[in-house]
């Protein structure tokens, strides 16, 4: 659920502190007022595209945060865990700021974020209807992407889509091979001869570090054994040695000790220096002892080392990267095995053609089920939308190749009134007509879906009356199930709904600005006796709203 819009010098509001609640929610305002830039801000947070023109005029940045409760949306949690942008449990921040150059900034929970990061989470947060949104009815994959929404069939519709995807890449590669046999016979022959080349040289990428080491201490064998014989003589077998020196200092300090008792002190750090010289030279010897002066192993080594070079320079890779480029020879090599077989390149092509099929026939049926289901339950709201005796039909039409969509594509029929042929959805007429449609459609759907904040933008604009009423407590019923705002012009509408806030435009030093006020029940009346009876209100008006309200005028 929205719990909070924070909205900074965007376009004529200059600062908005919001606080959202349950149920169902009206904005109200004169035209102009700027009750639908509330609607572009939350769009705009939720990763809609913008530019500088948002910005309010003599401002460096607009920016709009936005504070969700999402405790029992488990799959925004999980989301949010898989791309490191979880913040407090159970809650949701999303923040939009847009330069007056143009830059545009997103943040997730304080964490930076892509739009496209902005829109996948907003997608399963909000669903705003447009008042235009009869517009995106018409088109055929909105319609299908609204039926399989109401039918809960949208994972099935992506799996169908991913079979396809794969049948499709089977099918180019059969083709593929049969228009190049030539070429890939030729590179499989290459890629052979290159396998049997790296396999020859048994050379592992371990075996690198260990073979320039061992190069590195045959090649200076003398000089290492010299310096290990060097440091044997001067720290213990030497006349004036280390240790010769540190045992005659620890024994005459030692011969000392009973007459000042703080020289023990002193012998205690003397006596570990001692241990670890004594060790060291014992190291040493070890270290010389293991040295071999090996012309013969050392003539071995750089003969490996000029085979590996010549590999790789042949290869133009670095040597450790030999034994990738023998795998990924390999691999290609298998590749054009499995497309070596004409038959069986066409028999793994048939095979994805029917995993395909198979769940493109589970998808279109559930397909039939929800568009039997969606037809009756939109022309039953059409009824009570004044369009009696009005169907509304979700229709299949069948394919003859299955596609990414399925078996099937969808199309909306409308009869607008009893006795009229149904006739596609795009081609009906009246205006009026259209919005009412698009808003039974609209509350149908929404009644299964998970998105827990549906907004409607005028979708009301074109009826008024008894229609007006209906609409109304449609909205009202669906504020029951969801977090429901709606911007209308209608008294009917507003008085249904739980909360009411009213737009209006200011001017404040010279400018104009927008303001958003939650009224109370005094207010509501006054605002709906406006919107009314117009500029001039009466008693007569305040009675009728209070009574459209429920209360004492």
């Amino acid at each position: 659920m929205l719990r909070s819009l924070s909205i900074r010098d965007f376009v004529i509001v200059d600062h908005l502190e919001l606080e959202f609640s349950p149920g169902f929610t009206v904005l109200t305002g004169e035209t102009g007022a700027g009750k639908s830039i509330l609607i572009d801000a939350l769009a705009m947070v939720l990763g809609e595209r913008a530019d500088a023109i948002v910005v309010r005029s003599g401002a460096e940045r607009a920016e709009i945060e936005a504070e969700f409760g999402v405790a029992e949306r488990p799959g925004i949690a999980r989301w949010l865990k898989d791309n490191d942008l979880a913040g407090d449990e159970g809650t949701l921040l999303m923040r939009r700021v847009v330069e007056s150059s143009g830059r545009s900034r997103g943040f997730i929970n304080g964490h930076s974020a892509t739009l496209v990061q902005l829109r996948q989470l907003g997608e399963g947060l909000v669903d705003i209807h447009g008042q235009h949104e009869h517009q995106s009815l018409g088109r055929a994959a909105a319609q299908r992407e609204l039926l399989d929404g109401f039918g809960s069939l949208a994972d099935a519709a992506g799996k169908v889509a991913q079979l396809h995807g794969e049948w499709r890449q089977r099918r180019d590669s059969r083709i593929a091979f049969e228009s190049n046999a030539a070429a890939f016979a030729a590179e499989r022959e290459q890629l052979e001869w290159q396998v049997r080349e790296l396999e020859g040289l048994r050379f592992t990428a371990d075996e690198w570090p260990e073979l320039t080491a061992e190069h590195s201490r045959l090649a200076h064998a003398a000089s290492l054994i010299e310096a290990a014989q060097l440091g044997v003589e001067a720290l213990s077998e030497g006349e004036d040695s280390v240790m010769a020196r540190v045992n005659a200092v620890t024994a005459r300090l030692g011969g000392l000790l009973e007459y000042d008792s703080r020289l023990k002190e002193i012998l205690g750090l003397l006596e570990p220096a001692r241990i670890q010289l004594q060790e060291a030279v014992y190291a040493l010897r070890r270290y010389g002892e293991r040295i071999d002066l090996d012309p013969q192993r050392l003539r071995e080594v750089e003969g490996r080392l000029d085979a590996v070079h010549a590999a790789a320079r042949k290869y133009r890779a670095q040597p450790e990267a030999l034994p990738a480029k023998l795998e990924a020879a390999r691999a290609r090599l298998r590749e054009l095995g499995e497309g070596g077989d004409v038959e069986a390149l066409r028999k793994r092509e048939e095979e994805a053609h029917a995993a395909c099929l198979v769940e493109a026939g589970k998808l279109s049926a559930g397909r039939k089920k929800a568009a039997k289901k969606l037809s009756e339950q939109v022309t039953a709201a059409m009824q009570e939308l004044a369009m009696a005796g009005g169907r509304f039909e979700a229709v299949l039409h069948a394919v003859t190749e299955v596609t990414a969509h399925g078996l099937e594509d969808v199309e909306f029929l409308v009869s607008a009134h009893k006795g009229m042929a149904p006739q596609p959805l795009a081609k009906v007429a009246s205006g009026g007509e259209l919005s009412r449609l698009s808003l039974a459609v609209q509350t149908v759907a929404s009644r299964v879906a998970q998105v827990p904040t549906l907004i409607f933008d005028e979708v009301d604009a074109g009826i008024g009356g008894r229609v007006a009423e209906i609409v109304g407590r449609m909205l009202k019923q669906l504020g029951g199930r969801h977090q429901v705002m709606c911007i209308t012009h209608l008294p009917q509408v507003a008085a249904s709904a739980d909360q009411q806030w009213q737009v209006i435009k200011a001017t404040e030093n010279g400018k104009v600005l927008s303001r958003v006020t939650a009224l109370d029940r005094s207010q509501r009346v006054e605002e709906i006796a406006r919107m009314l009876g117009g500029v001039k209100i009466t008693e007569t008006t305040r009675k009728h709203a209070a009574e459209m309200l429920g209360v004492k005028a």
